[in-house]
């Protein structure tokens, strides 16, 4: 592995790595002509056009494609990311607070993407493209094929950018489907580390990424938060579903009195489990879903 040009979390002036290395010095993609880097910006001041970008796990890193208006396709700094293995490229991400110093995180590398919903700057709703960037060098435990729950000959958009853009009526109809099959479906198996929160269970065509407070009762930030999300099995998440099973802030199991011990016992449920990895902005919607609670 060659060694990395930058230290993480080391603070460099952006128009100097430019300067030395080439590169765009506007915008969040910048391939470089001069030598085989691309680099990633990411940071909060883009977050008001759906740029909201962080890490789903401690190796998992998901970054909003590049385009201010319309649907975002895989073409110039958003193909480069993607076939950065093919042509060559080492893919640096870089954390900017909106000044002229950013911070370098880490070299990552293409690991896959997927559509989600998304406003433009100029507050129109549009096809974002979503990417799952892992740590260099750092293995997932599993493959991006099998996140997939709908083949890609069925999709309206083709994952590869071979397909044309869809209609309104069609990218209306493909939002509303993939929300939770898409993107965000595949944030919340990484922050949840491939496994049922509850059972460990790591079959992922079978788990369910379940909103914590849901769709209906949340906003439009709230409803594509990874933070609002779970993944379980699907008896944990059809009781979860319905309220009749909800966690603790230590992550400890409460059974609803709406059905009996032993009818828990019979599907499995103990009454023991706990949920070990909650964090404070899980807390922060578990507390709106128990006041739900069918105690």
């Amino acid at each position: 592995m060659n060694q990395s040009p930058f230290i993480p979390n080391q603070v460099y002036k952006r128009s100097l790595i430019h300067d030395e290395y080439g590169g765009n010095r506007q915008g969040g993609i910048s391939p470089s002509a001069k030598v085989p880097f691309i680099f990633i910006f990411s940071g909060k001041s883009g977050a008001q056009y759906g740029y909201r970008d962080g890490w789903d796990n401690k190796n998992v890193f998901s970054y909003t494609g590049e385009g201010q208006e319309g649907d975002m396709q895989f073409v110039k700094g958003n193909l480069a990311l993607r076939e950065h293995k093919e042509r060559g490229k080492r893919v640096f991400l870089f954390e900017s607070d909106g000044t002229t110093f950013v911070k370098f995180v880490s070299e990552m590398e293409y690991y896959d993407a997927d559509y989600f919903e998304t406003p433009d700057r100029n507050g129109s709703n549009r096809v974002g493209i979503r990417f799952f960037m892992n740590r260099l060098g750092v293995s997932i435990p599993v493959y991006p094929n099998q996140f997939e729950l709908i083949s890609v000959h069925e999709d309206p958009i083709d994952v590869y950018g071979a397909a044309n853009t869809p209609t309104k009526t069609e990218r209306s109809g493909l939002v509303t489907s993939r929300v939770g099959q898409g993107a965000y479906r595949k944030r919340i198996i990484h922050r949840w580390e491939y496994k049922c929160a509850v059972t460990n269970f790591n079959k992922l065509d079978i788990l369910i990424a379940s909103h914590i407070v849901p769709w209906a009762q949340s906003n439009d930030n709230e409803r594509l938060d990874v933070h609002n999300g779970i993944l379980l099995s699907p008896t944990y998440d059809a009781l979860f579903d319905k309220h009749l099973i909800t966690f603790d802030n230590k992550g400890k199991i409460i059974l609803s009195d709406k059905i009996e011990q032993s009818a828990y016992q019979k599907i499995g449920v103990t009454g023991n489990e706990r949920i070990h990895e909650l964090s404070p902005y899980n807390i922060h919607y578990l507390d709106r879903h128990n006041q739900n609670f069918a105690s």
